[in-house]
């Protein structure tokens, strides 16, 4: 398959998928479909924004943080919309991290996250640094 083949069939898995399950995850079978194609057409034309961007949207949706965060650090300049869900991975990561005690890595995420976006959830998250 080809990237452009690959990117179209992981839009069609997506869809497929917003239907077929309430809850996005990538252990669901259709969003593991939608990711791994989308995968392949971001892997074989790494320099192509929309397949990387896309599959960016894909980690974030299926709630996949770290590769979500990962992702949209790539991609460099975010339009807004991008910013808001790369601030959300941010924040998932950060919470994460506070939970299992790691301030420092907490911080990393809060100060990356705040640099996309500011949320109510990455200011919560920073009162607790303090």
């Amino acid at each position: 398959m080809s990237a452009g083949e690959n990117y179209s069939k992981a839009q069609e898995f997506a869809v497929q998928a917003d239907v077929a399950y309430p809850v996005p995850f990538y252990d669901r079978t259709l969003w593991k479909a939608a990711v791994d194609h989308s995968y392949a057409a971001a892997s074989m034309e790494a320099s192509n924004r929309d397949y990387n961007a896309y599959l960016a949207q894909l980690y974030t949706k299926t709630q996949w943080w770290i590769n979500a965060y990962n992702a949209w650090d790539k991609l460099g300049e975010l339009n807004d919309t991008e910013k808001t869900w790369a601030s959300l991975s941010a924040a998932k990561l950060a919470y994460l991290a506070l939970q299992r005690g790691d301030n420092a890595a907490a911080k990393t995420y809060v100060d990356k996250g705040m640099g996309w976006a500011d949320s109510a959830s990455l200011q919560a998250i920073m009162k607790r640094l303090q």
